[in-house]
């Protein structure tokens, strides 16, 4: 395993000069306590000698968990990064303190990312003076999944370097103590020094721990086991390497146009000729993976041997199974071998090179007694780290491995007489709706939970900031004053921006001169329905242009004005009267309030009318007219319409509140609706 970023794979992922973060693809980074309280020079012997340290009793502590885990691309991995010169994007550009890094890639196996939370939390809980972050493409993952119980001022655009992992809980720097987006070193010294201060709420704490909580158990409840018809290579391959069936799965899930060739001829797994036997093995995968293979229809190569359909229906599944499989090792093997993907993997020359480069010799004589020293102790960190990254190695190398696997003798003898375990029940493949609507109604309880607590509060904000100004409202606006704001609100002239109610300005009234408008428009009308026998030079002469009315300063145009008024007056008097019979065959007349003092009147003449039975129909003729005649008190029906609508609401926004608010006006809510 390197020790530095300069040789380090995941430097060139972890990079700043690095846009886009890899898709599916989780990273975490542990910084000791030791590194950020050091005054001295963060790159030395003595801090490297630390890290390593560490680093050998994390992987030696989460070794239980992950070293039976079949993971969906690649295994857990953490590297050492205290290079002087490292572009990390967990490191801080001027505070390149020493500290673990690594990433794991789960693709479309969910599970895999909330292992890995499950085993940095269990990191923070054995090594409590550690600060740990980690996230994803979509940033702070571990706040999406507390979303409804975080403070309301936290988002992603303020949440970088305020969220880590420290002794067993989520901590988050809260921005009284850094308004602004505080620096990494900041964050890790404010934790060091005040970290109880940043502990995350109860509510906070229980939703991600719930999410975590079945694990480890959880993780090796994902593995599936399942018998499959596989070439002996192939056979051979999984039985050293059980974790290569990644690698297949990936090669045949993947696949495209080139790699398909490749299984086309078969040429490693399964050599034309060489009379290759099938064999029956039992491999473990990840739920996700058997799923990639099964789900998906691939017809054999013509040179792979298929046992008939109508023979036994299992064997032909079995046997499917494993041809998928075969092919995805032959594809990606050639994948990995013909294009150079497969990584030389990691040497001790390697390692030691980059330690040069770091410092960590620095200032010391080869061969004196300190030299051989450090020496000693960077050959045996490189040791133990190498049987923690063997399983990195082979799956950053599996060409290389692969062939020394096949190399070993083997036969298709060595499979012959086992006894195998049944395959597992794959009935949560297709009967996964329990699983999918319990985990949908479990959001949607916390959906209303958060919607109940988050109205409450803002019900009884409500009620503490309109509760005594509301009443002071409501005693000094009374109803009138509604209508004459609304008035006031009427005769104010708008800009472009629309309707407005500007404050300690007085606007000039509207320049609009009625009676040009009313001549224009009954010239109009009367050159459209006009039935009397006037002259077409008349109604050309009543329609005349602007310079008409303005320039006829002679007695000329009298008489054509005046019957054109008198048209006029007709037609809007006809229109009236067929516009009351239409709404008088409608309720719409009776949803006005009339005035008080003309209705008392209509009331007292229609009483006197109704005396006289033999003026029967006289009197209901009065009582039309006298209906007709009463005038609509526009006031109160301004009021009721606008008291209506705003009660409507129930408290929330709406135009009768918003219109209200415009003219000054803030109306208390009413008690008795909501009982």
């Amino acid at each position: 395993m390197e020790g530095a970023a300069d040789t380090d794979p995941l430097a060139s992922i972890l990079s700043l000069k690095n846009s886009r973060l890899p898709d599916d693809t989780v990273f975490y980074s542990i910084f000791p306590d030791f590194s950020i309280l050091s005054n001295s020079q963060p790159l030395n012997p003595t801090t490297t000698s630390q890290l390593h340290s560490i680093h050998l009793q994390i992987l030696s502590a989460l070794s239980p968990f992950t070293s039976d885990y079949i993971w969906q691309h690649e295994p857990f991995t953490l590297s050492p990064s205290a290079s002087a010169a490292a572009t990390c994007i967990c490191s801080s550009h001027h505070h390149p303190f020493p500290h673990l890094h690594g990433k794991v890639r789960f693709g479309d196996n969910l599970e895999d990312e909330w292992f890995v939370v499950f085993l940095l939390f269990q990191v923070s809980i054995q090594f409590p003076d550690l600060s740990i972050r980690v996230w994803d493409t979509d940033g702070e993952f571990l706040l999406i999944e507390a979303a409804f119980y975080l403070p309301r001022w936290l988002n992603p655009d303020n949440s970088t370097n305020r969220v880590f992992i420290r002794r067993g809980d989520l901590h988050i720097i809260d921005r009284n103590t850094f308004p602004s987006s505080p620096t990494l070193h900041d964050s890790l010294s404010y934790l060091v020094n005040c970290g109880v201060k940043a502990r995350a709420s109860d509510s906070v704490q229980s939703a991600i721990k719930n999410r975590i909580r079945d694990y480890p158990e959880r993780a090796r409840g994902n593995m599936h086991w399942v018998r499959v018809r596989v070439p002996v290579s192939v056979a051979q391959v999984l039985k050293h390497e059980p974790c290569l069936i990644s690698l297949a799965v990936e090669g045949f899930y993947d696949r495209d146009v080139d790699t398909m060739k490749y299984a086309a001829k078969m040429e490693r797994f399964l050599r034309t000729g060489s009379g290759e036997e099938i064999v029956q093995v039992s491999v473990r995968m990840s739920r996700a993976m058997y799923a990639q293979l099964v789900q998906q229809a691939f017809q054999a190569p013509k040179c792979y041997p298929m046992p008939p359909t109508r023979i036994d229906a299992a064997v032909y599944v079995e046997a499917e199974l494993g041809m998928k499989i075969a092919c995805g090792f032959e594809m990606i093997y050639q994948l990995r071998r013909r294009e150079g993907l497969d990584g030389k993997g990691s040497t001790w020359e390697a390692f030691r090179e980059s330690l040069e480069r770091s410092g960590y010799f620095e200032g010391l004589l080869p061969g004196s007694n300190e030299y051989r020293r450090q020496m000693a102790k960077a050959q045996e960190y490189y040791r133990n780290s190498s049987l923690y990254s063997k399983a990195s190695e082979m799956m950053s190398a599996p060409v290389r491995r692969m062939d020394e696997i096949l190399a070993l003798p083997h036969s298709a003898d060595d499979f012959r007489g086992q006894e195998l375990p049944p395959s597992d029940d794959d009935s949560w493949l297709y009967n996964g709706e329990d699983e999918l609507n319990a985990a949908i109604l479990e959001r949607q309880k916390e959906m209303e939970l958060y919607n109940s607590k988050h109205k409450g509060k803002e019900k009884l904000k409500e009620q503490q900031d309109s509760g005594p100004s509301s009443n002071k409202n409501l005693d000094h606006v009374g109803l009138g004053d509604i209508a004459k704001s609304m008035q006031a609100f009427v005769d104010k002239m708008s800009s472009y921006k629309g309707a407005e109610v500007p404050e300690n300005r007085n606007l000039e009234a509207v320049d609009f001169n009625v009676d040009r408008f009313m001549k224009d428009m009954e010239s109009v009308m009367g050159h459209q329905g006009s039935e009397d026998t006037h002259s077409n030079v008349d109604i050309e002469e009543g329609s005349s242009s602007d310079m008409d009315f303005d320039e006829s300063d002679d007695g000329s145009d009298i008489e054509p004005s005046k019957n054109i008024e008198e048209e006029g007056d007709a037609f809007m008097q006809s229109y009236s009267d067929v516009l009351n019979e239409e709404l008088k065959a409608s309720t719409l007349h009776k949803s006005f309030v009339r005035g008080n003092a003309q209705a008392s009147e209509i009331n007292e003449g229609t009483s006197n009318a109704t005396e006289s039975t033999d003026v029967q129909g006289k009197s209901n003729a009065t009582e039309s007219m006298d209906e007709e005649f009463t005038p609509v008190d526009v006031d109160v029906n301004l009021v009721k319409s606008l008291l209506e609508s705003f009660s409507s609401q129930q408290g929330l926004p709406g135009p009768a509140s918003n219109l209200l608010g415009l003219m000054g006006l803030n109306l208390p809510q009413d008690p008795n609706k909501q009982k």
